[in-house]
Protein backbone atom coordinates (compact mmCIF):
# COMPACT_ATOMS: atom_id res chain seq x y z
CA UNK A 1 0.00 0.00 0.00
CA UNK A 2 2.93 2.43 0.80
CA UNK A 3 4.09 2.25 -3.29
CA UNK A 4 0.17 3.32 -4.14
CA UNK A 5 1.18 7.18 -3.32
CA UNK A 6 4.54 7.64 -4.98
CA UNK A 7 3.18 6.50 -8.46
CA UNK A 8 1.37 8.53 -10.83
CA UNK A 9 -1.78 7.69 -12.21
CA UNK A 10 -1.56 7.86 -15.88
CA UNK A 11 -4.35 9.55 -17.80
CA UNK A 12 -6.06 7.13 -21.01
CA UNK A 13 -5.84 9.58 -23.39
CA UNK A 14 -2.77 12.25 -22.57
CA UNK A 15 -0.38 10.90 -25.39
CA UNK A 16 2.81 10.56 -23.88
CA UNK A 17 5.76 12.73 -24.85
CA UNK A 18 9.49 11.98 -25.19
CA UNK A 19 11.70 13.88 -23.78
CA UNK A 20 14.56 14.85 -25.56
CA UNK A 21 17.73 12.44 -24.90
CA UNK A 22 21.51 13.19 -25.42
CA UNK A 23 21.31 11.05 -28.29
CA UNK A 24 18.16 13.25 -29.78
CA UNK A 25 20.48 16.15 -28.61
CA UNK A 26 24.01 15.34 -30.73
CA UNK A 27 21.79 14.74 -34.07
CA UNK A 28 20.30 18.07 -34.21
CA UNK A 29 23.89 19.52 -32.85
CA UNK A 30 25.31 17.64 -36.14
CA UNK A 31 23.02 18.46 -38.10
CA UNK A 32 23.34 22.15 -37.65
CA UNK A 33 26.60 22.21 -37.57
CA UNK A 34 26.88 20.48 -41.03
CA UNK A 35 24.73 22.75 -41.97
CA UNK A 36 26.87 25.81 -41.27
CA UNK A 37 30.21 24.14 -43.22
CA UNK A 38 28.07 23.93 -45.73
CA UNK A 39 27.40 27.41 -45.97
CA UNK A 40 30.90 28.49 -44.98
CA UNK A 41 31.87 26.01 -47.95
CA UNK A 42 30.00 27.82 -50.55
CA UNK A 43 31.01 31.27 -49.43
CA UNK A 44 34.43 30.41 -49.60
CA UNK A 45 34.02 28.41 -53.07
CA UNK A 46 32.48 31.88 -54.32
CA UNK A 47 35.34 33.78 -53.03
CA UNK A 48 38.12 31.15 -54.65
CA UNK A 49 36.29 31.93 -57.85
CA UNK A 50 36.12 35.79 -57.52
CA UNK A 51 39.80 35.71 -56.80
CA UNK A 52 40.45 33.89 -59.89
CA UNK A 53 38.79 37.01 -62.43
CA UNK A 54 35.88 34.56 -63.26
CA UNK A 55 33.04 35.47 -60.82
CA UNK A 56 30.42 33.04 -61.28
CA UNK A 57 31.08 29.66 -63.87
CA UNK A 58 28.49 28.19 -65.66
CA UNK A 59 28.90 24.83 -65.10
CA UNK A 60 27.15 21.40 -64.86
CA UNK A 61 25.39 22.63 -61.61
CA UNK A 62 22.48 24.60 -60.99
CA UNK A 63 23.33 27.97 -60.03
CA UNK A 64 21.26 31.04 -59.43
CA UNK A 65 21.64 32.12 -63.41
CA UNK A 66 20.36 29.32 -64.46
CA UNK A 67 16.79 30.30 -66.17
CA UNK A 68 13.50 29.76 -64.48
CA UNK A 69 10.14 28.34 -66.00
CA UNK A 70 7.91 31.26 -66.07
CA UNK A 71 5.43 30.61 -63.46
CA UNK A 72 8.08 30.09 -61.31
CA UNK A 73 9.51 33.31 -62.07
CA UNK A 74 6.21 35.21 -61.94
CA UNK A 75 5.77 33.34 -58.05
CA UNK A 76 9.21 35.01 -57.23
CA UNK A 77 8.85 38.60 -58.28
CA UNK A 78 5.32 38.56 -56.64
CA UNK A 79 6.88 37.26 -53.61
CA UNK A 80 9.49 39.27 -53.57
CA UNK A 81 7.48 42.67 -54.21
CA UNK A 82 5.11 41.49 -51.59
CA UNK A 83 2.33 41.38 -54.37
CA UNK A 84 0.57 38.35 -52.61
CA UNK A 85 -3.05 39.62 -51.45
CA UNK A 86 -3.74 41.95 -54.81
CA UNK A 87 -2.77 39.26 -57.23
CA UNK A 88 -4.75 36.54 -55.54
CA UNK A 89 -7.55 39.60 -55.57
CA UNK A 90 -7.08 40.02 -58.66
CA UNK A 91 -7.01 36.47 -58.88
CA UNK A 92 -10.62 36.01 -57.80
CA UNK A 93 -11.78 38.84 -60.10
CA UNK A 94 -11.15 36.78 -62.78
CA UNK A 95 -13.18 33.83 -61.15
CA UNK A 96 -15.94 35.72 -60.39
CA UNK A 97 -18.93 33.75 -61.49
CA UNK A 98 -17.42 30.64 -59.77
CA UNK A 99 -17.49 32.38 -56.68
CA UNK A 100 -20.76 34.02 -56.77
CA UNK A 101 -22.87 32.15 -59.45
CA UNK A 102 -23.46 32.37 -62.75
CA UNK A 103 -27.23 35.20 -61.98
CA UNK A 104 -25.40 37.33 -59.52
CA UNK A 105 -22.62 37.79 -62.08
CA UNK A 106 -24.35 38.90 -64.81
CA UNK A 107 -25.87 42.04 -62.96
CA UNK A 108 -22.98 42.35 -60.84
CA UNK A 109 -19.23 43.24 -61.44
CA UNK A 110 -16.03 43.94 -58.80
CA UNK A 111 -14.63 47.02 -59.73
CA UNK A 112 -11.75 47.48 -57.56
CA UNK A 113 -10.06 46.19 -54.39
CA UNK A 114 -8.58 48.85 -52.06
CA UNK A 115 -6.01 46.74 -50.06
CA UNK A 116 -5.34 49.46 -47.23
CA UNK A 117 -4.46 47.47 -44.16
CA UNK A 118 -7.77 49.54 -42.11
CA UNK A 119 -9.44 49.09 -45.34
CA UNK A 120 -9.40 45.94 -47.19
CA UNK A 121 -12.73 46.79 -49.16
CA UNK A 122 -13.82 44.90 -52.26
CA UNK A 123 -15.97 47.73 -54.51
CA UNK A 124 -18.91 45.47 -56.63
CA UNK A 125 -21.19 47.53 -58.65
CA UNK A 126 -24.59 46.41 -59.76
CA UNK A 127 -26.48 46.92 -62.30
CA UNK A 128 -29.96 47.73 -60.85
CA UNK A 129 -30.93 48.47 -57.37
CA UNK A 130 -32.65 44.75 -56.61
CA UNK A 131 -29.46 43.21 -57.42
CA UNK A 132 -27.74 45.60 -55.31
CA UNK A 133 -29.81 44.85 -52.37
CA UNK A 134 -29.52 41.54 -52.81
CA UNK A 135 -25.99 41.48 -52.75
CA UNK A 136 -26.14 43.54 -49.35
CA UNK A 137 -27.79 40.66 -48.07
CA UNK A 138 -25.62 38.19 -49.46
CA UNK A 139 -22.38 40.31 -48.23
CA UNK A 140 -21.50 38.50 -44.80
CA UNK A 141 -21.72 35.06 -46.65
CA UNK A 142 -19.27 36.25 -49.63
CA UNK A 143 -16.83 38.13 -47.70
CA UNK A 144 -17.07 34.67 -45.48
CA UNK A 145 -16.04 32.99 -48.61
CA UNK A 146 -13.68 35.06 -50.06
CA UNK A 147 -11.30 35.19 -46.82
CA UNK A 148 -11.94 31.22 -46.81
CA UNK A 149 -10.19 31.17 -50.54
CA UNK A 150 -7.47 34.20 -49.96
CA UNK A 151 -7.07 33.76 -46.29
CA UNK A 152 -8.90 35.44 -42.99
CA UNK A 153 -8.77 39.07 -42.70
CA UNK A 154 -8.21 39.62 -46.72
CA UNK A 155 -11.27 41.03 -47.20
CA UNK A 156 -13.62 43.29 -44.71
CA UNK A 157 -15.95 44.73 -46.43
CA UNK A 158 -18.02 44.47 -49.67
CA UNK A 159 -19.00 47.89 -51.10
CA UNK A 160 -22.02 47.71 -53.06
CA UNK A 161 -22.52 50.84 -55.63
CA UNK A 162 -26.15 50.60 -57.23
CA UNK A 163 -27.00 51.63 -60.79
CA UNK A 164 -25.40 54.68 -62.13
CA UNK A 165 -27.33 56.81 -64.40
CA UNK A 166 -27.53 57.38 -68.10
CA UNK A 167 -24.72 59.96 -69.32
CA UNK A 168 -25.27 64.01 -69.06
CA UNK A 169 -25.45 65.25 -72.32
CA UNK A 170 -27.41 68.05 -72.15
CA UNK A 171 -26.33 69.00 -68.48
CA UNK A 172 -28.52 68.73 -65.48
CA UNK A 173 -31.98 68.59 -66.51
CA UNK A 174 -34.32 67.45 -63.75
CA UNK A 175 -37.84 67.72 -62.79
CA UNK A 176 -38.59 69.89 -60.28
CA UNK A 177 -38.41 68.15 -56.77
CA UNK A 178 -36.43 65.18 -58.09
CA UNK A 179 -33.60 63.37 -56.70
CA UNK A 180 -31.87 61.60 -59.54
CA UNK A 181 -32.21 58.81 -62.05
CA UNK A 182 -33.34 56.34 -59.02
CA UNK A 183 -33.89 52.66 -60.87
CA UNK A 184 -35.50 53.62 -64.18
CA UNK A 185 -32.30 53.13 -65.92
CA UNK A 186 -31.00 49.88 -64.47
Amino acid sequence: MSGEGSERPVEPNTPMVPESSGVDLARVALRAAKEQAKARGAAAQQKKQARRGGGLRSGARADGRDPLPLGAAINRLITERGWETPAAVGGVMGRWPQIVGEDLAKHCLPLRYDDDPDERVLTVQCDSTAWATQLRLLAPRLVARLNEDLGQGTVRLIKVLGPGGPPRRFGPLRAPGSTGPGDTYG
